[in-house]
């Protein structure tokens, strides 16, 4: 179902264009009401029970759960996907000589704690590098091998938008005996995933982009066999005696059920988790299948409309409906090498951040990312904001085909 637009749900200016959700998500108005409320009761801590350190959280990790396809049993409540990351990277095993494979270029959350896993396990962290394509589901199958020990990959490549098939990775994973562990953090929210046909190993992701969400919040899934994991630190929130204010001093070594023992220390945040929850029953009433509907006809009209001045966009059967990363014209963007990739021509980093601070000049902000100029709608675009790119487009930049326009 295609949704109307929502910017009426926010306070953006008319004169902005805002098409850079993957940065950072602009706030709904009733989400930065229920963080004020927050604030407020906080104000007032004699008014805070005890029910009132959990009954928020609880909420927000049911809602996020649903927009998972996961129980919420096995959800945890951190502070960044970096923290939900972390504890993967210390709970699953590689032994001397094994390989942690990753995607070239992917978000660096999901690559240093391997990166120092690797290290100190003397084993080696491989990279797969960007296929000219923007197949990674291919590229990556045809690494993972049984000298993998753990596969670490997002669903959405954050600076291409390329996609993974993460159920075909996670078969394969599963054949030869390798860890999968996601970072969903440009995913999640704005189009569907079901962890039951993925069968992660561990999930992690930050509420501040496409959970529409507060900076400072995350959430971590444990799959089953991994609820014994050691947490990455000791707090009296996760213990089972945690209801019972009284009874703190008694200590005790039995944990809250499931991935609850993962929970970060002060997860209560009284206007965090109020804020987080609000935009959270917000996108599950919406619907990620009916937000990803909504937004793929957006980035593909953006597409067409950047190719009249000579950029290039990642095939749309490759990218995310929500993604569009373009390269500058007759430029061959970045050669993605074994580490990442090596600067490449003029049409790096260099010359897409050039553009980008002239659409900014405009009111037409959109993000740089490796050398692709990364354009995000959500569902508070409109006509206005397609005009708008359009336009500074025209004024930043010579046409590279005029017969193009529309």
């Amino acid at each position: 179902m295609i949704l109307p637009s929502q910017r009426h749900r926010f306070s953006i200016p008319r004169e902005v264009a805002f098409l850079n959700c993957a940065y950072m998500a602009p706030l709904m108005d009733t989400v930065i009401a229920a963080g004020e409320a927050g604030l407020r009761a906080k104000a007032e801590p004699w008014r805070i029970a005890a029910d009132d350190f959990f009954a928020d959280g609880e909420a927000l990790r049911a809602a996020w759960a649903s927009l998972l396809g996961a129980d919420p049993d096995h959800l945890a409540l951190t502070t960044s996907a970096s923290y939900g990351l972390s504890l993967a990277a210390a709970a699953v095993t590689v032994e001397p000589g094994r390989r942690v494979l990753l995607a070239a270029e992917q978000f660096p959350s999901n690559v240093y704690p391997w990166i120092e896993k690797a290290r100190r396990g003397e084993a080696e962290a491989c990279f797969v590098p960007r296929p000219e394509d923007h197949d990674w589901t291919r590229a990556v199958l045809e690494r993972l091998d049984e000298r993998v020990a753990v596969v670490a990959l997002p669903q959405v490549h954050w600076a291409w938008g390329a996609v993974f098939d993460l159920e075909r990775i996670g078969r394969r994973a599963r054949e030869v005996g390798a860890a999968l562990v996601l970072d969903l953090t440009q995913s999640l929210g704005a189009m569907p995933i079901a962890l039951e046909r993925i069968r992660p190993d561990f999930a992690a992701g930050a509420a501040y982009k496409w959970l529409l969400g507060p900076y400072s919040l995350g959430y971590l899934y444990a799959a089953p066999d991994r609820l014994e994991a050691e947490p990455l630190e000791h707090n009296w929130i996760q213990r089972a005696n945690a209801r019972d204010f009284a009874g703190l001093v008694d200590y005790t070594d039995a944990r809250q059920a499931g991935a609850r023992r993962f929970d970060a220390g002060e997860r209560s945040n009284f206007a965090l988790v109020p804020a987080a929850l609000a935009a959270a029953r917000q996108l599950v009433e919406w619907g990620p299948a009916n937000i990803a509907e909504t937004l793929a006809p957006m980035t593909a009209r953006l597409a067409a409309d950047a190719a009249a001045f000579g950029f290039t966009a990642v095939p749309e059967s490759r990218r995310a409906p929500h993604y569009l990363a373009l390269s500058l014209p007759g430029a061959a963007g970045r050669a993605a090498g074994s580490a990442g990739g090596a600067a490449g021509s003029a049409g790096g980093s260099g010359g897409a951040d050039r553009v980008r601070a002239a659409l900014a000049e405009r009111g037409v902000f959109v993000s740089v990312r490796g050398s692709s100029v990364r354009i995000t709608p959500h569902l508070y675009n409109d006509e206005g904001d397609f005009e708008a790119f359009r336009a500074a487009l025209g004024e930043a930049l010579p046409r590279a085909d005029a017969g193009n326009a529309r």
